[in-house]
């Protein structure tokens, strides 16, 4: 067994690396840029090198830099995570020419698999059945277009080396198959250093259904069942789940089977996992193969109870598996939510900042949190926007499906926006709940974003209470300030109006009986009993109303009360009715008119603006590009109109709303 390795990636994924090594009591290096100087895996690690500046081009892909501070640590072997140099033939060969193990697959088995031309190719001389498409290179956007014309739309244009949604774009017509052609070779260079970019046919309402192998050197691989990921928003997995709610038996083991007879074909060792698409008579296609760990690798550790990294690391230092296909159990019911820094409620934007609270739920009762955070850390703008996975384990999916909305609303991120609202909203929707969905779910239920007043909640008297609660919990703190003149003591009000949006409640609170913490409330006739040991300052309101736990997150913003729970984000004013009538008469302030300026969207890297002052602009042009977290957006006109003046230039770093363009 190997005495020390390097993990050559950061974030979540090396945080859960080194957790595994130091578990087999392995030593780890970590290596990191300049911008991860403070990252938790270099405080993980034993070791830590830097390797080069915050671009990933000069730091965590510079192979010439990890080969080195192998060298330099004494390192007999490299973890690649996933991303960066995970996927890479070079890499691979280049490790190996040094005398240090890849953990991962060999490199001729990443050249025939991780290259996704050439894996369609193989997976076609094997007669394994694969969706109509393009499979060689493609040069040029009118080659694009007369391909994509040929194979009939809608089709996907996908990159070579592309991963995590980067690098992918569906095409309905000639337009979006030119324009798409051209961002998908872009990023595809940005993120791979690899423009290469095919085409194949888009399967309408698909499901993703993806098998995860584990290979040793001696010959020996098994399948460790499947993984649910339909739920994608723009083709990035949201929630993945393991088993599926739609296999059977038989299909489930004629996936498995097909999947190890493909890996089979290249000598695979390591753990990996085949791409299937699935449709709605279970039929099923090959779509690629990842030849290394998935980022959702825990839900089928949950229900194998397997260590897929302990495996990787013993496979490549020449251990045999030590179990049979027909050991490989299946217990229960796993779910994992990617929670990301970006804003559900501003089109899904990325959010980069700092961590100013980060509370996980806590790790018990089937609850798992894999993080590369901590409260104080910053979200760069350089790399993705993943905070930290999310995972239950349970009997059964409904189970499952419970635990992860309590474990949701326990999580407390401040300081940058998160998709935990959304993530919730999810785990409530009825064709989640149901298992009747495919890859279309979130375009088709949210075809105009994420709008928190859409959600309803399941009982919203329970967020009143809750709030009238609060309030009254901080009036009687006012009435014990000291240097009262005698004979005018505050003394509080029980009757109150909340006021939700336009609408209006009445409500009493009284303080619990003796011996008792919290309040009783009266409310629309009825009496509720909520008892809390909750402290100012708490961003989680923990206690039980009418008996019945209840958990949500609080924060209290000058006179309005914002309370999340189950998805649901309530803004909530409480007071009494005398200030709620004259409330009513006060002016709204209008919003300052931005009618005329192109904002941005998003924090990132101002890279292109493609117009100058003077300039008229038709609907639909392109404005700018801004590049955030890995990711190319375009921004462009929407209707006509005449440039007036630049506001900032390319190569410039843009703080969210700030103005690029202003235009007559």
């Amino acid at each position: 067994m190997f005495k020390k390795i390097l993990i050559a990636n950061r974030g979540e994924i090396a945080c859960r690396v080194i957790k595994t090594a130091r578990k087999m009591g392995i030593k780890t290096v970590a290596v990191y840029s300049e911008a991860d100087a403070d990252a938790r895996h270099v405080e993980l690690a034993d070791e830590a090198v830097c390797i080069g500046p915050a671009p990933s081009k000069e730091s965590y892909l510079a192979m010439d830099k990890i080969i080195a501070a192998c060298k330099e640590t004494g390192a007999e072997a490299v973890h690649p995570g996933y991303g960066f140099l995970s996927e890479n033939t070079e890499f691979s060969r280049r490790l190996e020419e040094n005398g240090i193990i890849f953990i991962g697959p060999k490199h001729a088995s990443i050249a025939a698999m991780g290259d996704k031309i050439a894996s369609k190719k193989l997976a076609l001389e094997a007669k394994v059945n694969v969706i109509p498409g393009y499979n060689d290179a493609i040069d040029t956007p009118e080659q694009a277009v007369k391909i994509a014309r040929g194979i009939g739309y809608p089709v996907m244009i996908k990159a070579s080396a592309g991963g995590g949604g980067k690098g992918l774009r569906v095409a309905y017509n000639d337009n979006e198959a030119h324009e798409g052609f051209a961002s998908c070779k872009t990023e595809a260079k940005n993120a791979f250093g690899d423009d290469r970019v095919f085409i194949e046919k888009f399967v309408e309402e698909p499901r993703h259904i993806e098998i995860q192998l584990i290979g040793d050197a001696h010959g020996n691989i098994v399948y460790l069942w499947e993984r649910e990921c339909s739920i994608q928003r723009r083709h990035q997995k949201v929630i993945e789940e393991a088993p599926s709610p739609f296999l059977d038996a038989a299909t489930r083991k004629a996936m498995g089977e097909q999947a190890v007879a493909l890996a089979k074909a290249v000598d695979y060792q390591s753990a990996g996992t085949v791409e299937f698409v699935v449709g709605k008579d279970k039929s099923f296609y090959f779509l690629e193969m990842n030849t290394r760990l998935q980022v959702e690798h825990p839900v089928t550790e949950s229900i194998t109870g397997l260590d897929l990294v302990e495996l990787m690391i013993r496979v490549a230092a020449g251990e045999k598996l030590p179990f049979t296909q027909e050991q490989v159990r299946l217990n229960g019911w796993a779910m994992e939510c990617r929670i990301n820094a970006e804003d559900p409620f501003r089109g899904f934007l990325p959010s980069t900042g700092r961590l100013v609270k980060y509370i996980p739920p806590p790790e018990e009762g089937g609850v798992r949190v894999d993080t590369g955070v901590y409260e104080g850390g910053e979200i760069s703008m350089h790399y993705d926007s993943m905070i930290a996975k999310l995972i239950v384990h349970a009997a059964t999916r409904d189970q499952a499906i419970a635990s992860m909305r309590d474990a949701l609303n326990r999580f407390v991120i401040r300081g940058v926006a998160s998709n935990i609202a959304f993530q919730a909203s999810l785990m409530q929707h009825p064709r989640f709940v149901s298992g009747n969905f495919n890859t279309g779910l979130i375009a088709e239920e949210y075809p105009n974003g994420f709008d928190a007043a859409s959600v309803v909640h399941d009982d919203p008297s329970m967020l009143i209470v809750v709030a009238a609660a609060i309030h009254r919990q901080y009036l009687a703190r006012n009435a014990t300030i000291t240097g009262q003149l005698p004979g005018h003591e505050f003394h509080p009000d029980d009757d109150f109006v909340v006021l939700e949006g336009r609408g209006q409640h009445h409500v009493k609170v009284l303080a619990a009986p003796a011996g008792e913490q919290g309040w009783d409330v009266t409310f629309a006739g009825k009496r509720y009993a909520l008892r809390s040991t909750w402290q100012f300052g708490n961003p989680l309101y923990l206690g039980t109303l009418n008996g019945t736990p209840v958990c949500m997150q609080v924060e209290r913003r000058n006179l309005v009360y914002r309370l999340f729970h189950w998805g649901v984000q309530a803004d909530l004013r409480v007071m009494s009715a005398r200030t709620a009538e004259l409330q009513a008469l006060m002016p709204v302030k209008a919003p300052p008119d931005t009618s005329k300026l192109l904002l941005s969207p998003m924090p990132g890297l101002l890279t292109q603006i493609a117009v100058v002052a003077g300039q008229e602009v038709k609907a639909g042009e392109i404005l700018v590009r801004i590049e955030a977290m890995k990711m190319e957006n375009v921004l462009k006109a929407e209707r006509d109109c005449v440039v007036e003046k630049l506001l900032a230039t390319a190569g410039e770093s843009l703080a969210v709303d700030q103005p690029i363009i202003a235009f007559k």
